[in-house]
């Protein structure tokens, strides 16, 4: 089988699924799980940090003085009193019952204590605590006083801060970090007992703690392997991993072959050519970033002429109007993805969607039966089959223990379980992030891919990256004392540099990551031009971490003969860290190796952090808050209620709205607002036909 389903899991199967159907990839990716790699003995696959440790405390020394004046500062500012009195044996007395043990679970003003600031033994737990944290705190404040421009010019440093495997290139030396400075780091990600979280995540052991799930996205690219031993067998709960995940591959090969050969076709005889993909989140932004890369492929552009693929993920109804426009039910797959198939806005979607194809084909149910599909998990088949899709044929199955914003390729999964950390390009950048942002105090970071074919990947690293690591307490239950989680943008270069460059070189800090390729999918070398278009890209992908590096004095500023009043506006602090990636080409297995070294640096970072990187609860409260107010509307649209909500903002906002959105009350929903109907516009009705050729040509063209 092609091995493009082997290649990228995104929700899976939804990459496999629908990209499969619209690009049909041929790329060899190396093994993930071969015997050799799975029988490695502890200690023997990565070489430890033989430099010497400093000598102190394991979880570092306590200030008490310190520890108790901040209890009395809480106490002052929340007025907690034990008796209702100001007096100061009081005062000691709430202090105390904050350190005591023996009365945390009995009495109620310590558990209140405990809950903002928890028990000295309980911060020791914090990383924050420990030795080596607190040697980087220290070797901060000697970074402070360095530039990047003076430490560029170390040759030794230079040439020792960059990384390479299967075609990937990583430079690091632009990072406001010297050789000391990654020492000190190894001796963090050990003390973290990265390589052994490392292990338990590929494994399957249950790192998910608050879900009690194990975390097996690497599992969903492993290689088929019909020798299993105990040494290469990867179970969850008893279950055979690799058996479960070949299977549904193996299901969507035949699947994907069928709609392309006209084997399975649509309600009315006709062939399946559109593809619309439901989904949000996880399972909407990493399939797009893969379309995106693969439909200017040269291979990419052959295998996807006369198929048509669209997304379908916000709850607006101009983005139903955006997918449905010009297409023919009648000839359109619809890919429905849910982890759980209770997402709000993905299952508003599918509800529409079905009704649109309904609209052209009657209400038939074999019309979802031949139009509609599933990808979400085993526990959700029963709520599948009661939407009407064949659950049979038409569900691709997966399961709980994988996350729907992480994929990637298995070239990059082998480095990062295999390679020695300081060899390693997915710890090294997580061990960057962690430094830029928990030691040196940069809360952001921007990803720039100097090639247009990846403009949504900043959008899925940023989810990748916010939704993992923006959380606030340890697997101890602790709240952190110390920053985690950046803030993730981006843009393609070079119309990042026109549109947010100007503060990233003359406002506040932001670490930034360029990514460039060797070569172009579609170089361009207009007669004339010195240089083709891809070195014009490339020029600018090299120039700007100097830039952002060095800066610009005030004196190179007045050698140019500018005005004294001026000369502060056009100088450039520089000592602005970045790095620099390298890959070969934009090609699917590229493409895959990005997407999993993206998501092995989330992970380490959050390996680091002491933070449970695979759960979400943070966008609960808000989908619950949602209903409420949908419950709001309901009411006030049915009966004229007026909205009382928890809170008199609310209240006046929603009745705002309520009032003004056109609607007359007691009228029902579609026939008053005709704009929001489902669409029920054609090609057909348009007057008008999709053209028969294609602007590119495929091979026939001048882009091959």
């Amino acid at each position: 089988m092609p091995s493009f389903f082997r290649s990228f899991t995104i929700s899976p199967p939804l990459s496999s699924l629908s990209l499969a159907l619209h690009h049909e990839r041929t790329q060899s990716i190396r093994p993930l799980y071969s015997s050799k790699a799975s029988s490695r003995k502890k200690g023997h696959r990565r070489s430890a940090n033989n430099n010497k440790r400093g000598k102190g405390s394991e979880n570092g020394d306590t200030d008490q003085a310190s520890l108790e004046h901040e209890h009395a500062q809480l106490k002052l500012n929340h007025k907690v009193r034990v008796d209702g009195s100001t007096n100061g044996d009081n005062d000691k007395h709430i202090i105390a019952l904050a350190h005591s043990q023996n009365n945390h679970h009995k009495n109620p003003m310590s558990k209140f204590l405990s809950h903002i600031i928890p028990p000295n033994d309980q911060r020791q737990k914090l990383v924050s605590r420990t030795k080596e944290w607190k040697k980087l705190e220290k070797h901060a404040e000697y970074i402070e006083q360095t530039h990047l421009r003076d430490l560029l010019q170390n040759e030794e440093r230079s040439d020792k801060l960059f990384a390479e495997h299967d075609g990937l290139y990583l430079d690091y030396s632009r990072q406001r970090v010297t050789l000391d400075t990654m020492d000190l780091l190894f001796d963090l990600a050990n003390k973290q007992q990265l390589n052994e979280k490392i292990d338990a995540m590929v494994t399957g052991k249950k790192i998910n703690w608050t879900e009690d799930r194990s975390v097996l996205h690497t599992a969903l690219r492993g290689e088929r392997n019909d020798e299993k031993t105990e040494e290469n067998r990867i179970t969850v709960d008893g279950v055979d991993v690799m058996d479960e995940v070949w299977d549904v591959l193996d299901q969507i090969k035949y699947f994907t072959d069928a709609v392309r050969s006209g084997k399975i076709r649509g309600f009315t005889g006709k062939r399946l050519r559109n593809i619309i993909s439901v989904g949000i989140g996880g399972s909407y932004l990493g399939p797009e970033f893969l379309h995106e890369c693969l439909k200017t492929e040269p291979e990419g552009i052959n295998k996807s002429l006369g198929y048509t693929l669209r997304f379908l993920s916000n709850v607006d109804p101009v983005d139903v109007e955006r997918a449905c426009a010009d297409l023919d039910p009648e000839e359109t797959l619809v890919i429905v993805v849910s982890k759980t198939f209770t997402t709000a806005e993905t299952m508003l979607n599918a509800r529409t969607t079905r009704q649109w194809l309904w609209d052209f084909m009657g209400d038939d149910k074999e019309v979802v039966r031949k139009h509609m599909v599933a990808v979400s998990s085993i526990s959700s088949a029963e709520r599948v089959e009661d939407f009407g899709i064949d659950t049979e044929k038409f569900f691709f199955r997966f399961w709980d223990w994988v996350g729907g914003r992480y994929s990637g390729a298995r070239s990059v999964d082998n480095h990062f379980i295999n390679a020695p950390l300081r060899e390693n390009i997915p710890v090294i950048m997580g061990l960057l992030g962690v430094w830029n942002m928990s030691f040196l105090g940069y809360n952001a970071r921007a990803t720039l891919p100097y090639a247009e074919a990846l403009l949504k990947l900043p959008a899925h690293i940023q989810q990748l990256d916010m939704e993992s690591n923006g959380k606030k307490a340890t697997k101890h239950g602790i709240p952190v004392d110390y920053p985690v989680g950046e803030v993730d943008f981006g843009e393609p270069g070079t119309n990042g540099q026109h549109s947010f460059f100007q503060l990233l070189h003359m406002g506040q800090t932001i670490p930034c990551e360029f990514i460039g390729f060797l070569q172009s999918q579609h170089d361009l070398c207009i007669d004339g031009e010195p240089l083709s278009s891809h070195d014009e890209l490339m020029a600018n992908f090299f120039a700007q971490p100097d830039a952002l590096a060095n800066g610009k004095t005030a004196d190179e500023v007045r050698a140019e003969g500018v005005d004294e009043d001026l000369i502060i506006h056009r100088t450039f602090e520089g000592n602005r860290p970045s790095l620099s990636l390298l890959a070969p080409l934009l090609t699917a297995y590229s493409c895959g190796q990005l997407l999993a070294l993206y998501e092995h640096r989330t992970a380490v970072q959050g390996f680091i952090w002491d933070i449970n990187s695979f759960d979400q609860w943070g966008v609960e409260l808000g989908k619950k808050l949602a209903c409420d107010v949908k419950d709001h509307l309901l009411d006030a649209r049915t009966f004229g209620k007026k909205i009382k909500a928890d809170n008199p903002a609310t209240s006046r906002i929603l009745n705002y709205y309520v009032e003004n959105s056109k609607q007359a009350i007691g009228e029902e929903l579609w026939d008053s607002n005709p704009l929001t109907s489902v669409t029920r516009k054609t090609h057909h009705d348009r007057g008008f036909f999709p053209p028969v050729g294609h602007d590119l040509k495929g091979a026939d063209g001048k882009l091959t």
